[in-house]
């Protein structure tokens, strides 16, 4: 039941962009409507700047219309075709921002980046805490809010690991959220 309807969300996708690809604005403003979440997601985790991940979401729809009449749906499916100009205009954006030579008024803005004494033992105390109110929730659940919120894994990822459907792994996450900010408040 959920293949068949994956399988139709994925047709869909297909035949959107294939629309698209022919000129038709009503298919491309469904099919951002449909992709651009997860495209965002893709850009944000990949750039880690909102502003720039919004703007590279733009790019890659300015892309997507120019270039929907390459798409193939034998070769590939819409979303890993869009995923995959998606990651690769976020990898161009992390290149010309390393390339990016720095002026004159921003190497004076420069500060020491090291932390004051004061600073270091505050951060100590609330790394202290958030260890400890980790520990504290029920079993294997602060090891998921660490892979979720540290390393970067998604709720999908951790589902699929743990043989656990995704609506109960978000339910375990919001739950040790809940959980996890009752005791940082105490």
């Amino acid at each position: 039941m959920a293949d068949d309807l994956e399988a139709r969300r994925r047709d869909e996708l297909n035949r959107l962009l294939l629309r698209t690809g022919e000129g038709d604005q009503a298919a491309f403003a469904t099919l951002y409507q449909r992709t651009s979440a997860k495209l965002f997601g893709i850009c944000l985790r990949m750039l880690r700047d909102r502003s720039e991940a919004e703007d590279v979401l733009q790019d890659v729809y300015v892309t997507v219309w120019r270039r929907a009449t390459l798409f193939d749906p034998t070769s590939a499916g819409a979303i890993t075709w869009l995923a995959t100009i998606a990651r690769n205009r976020a990898i161009d954006r992390l290149r010309r921002r390393r390339e990016e030579p720095m002026d004159e008024s921003a190497e004076e803005e420069i500060v020491d980046e090291h932390p004051s004494p004061a600073a270091i033992a505050e951060y100590s105390e609330e790394r202290r805490r958030l260890e400890h109110c980790l520990e504290n929730l029920p079993a294997g659940h602060g090891k998921i809010v660490r892979e979720a919120f540290f390393t970067g894994a998604t709720y999908a990822e951790l589902a699929k690991h743990l043989g656990v459907p995704l609506g109960t792994m978000k339910s375990w996450i919001r739950r040790s959220l809940i959980q996890l900010r009752a005791c940082l408040e105490q």
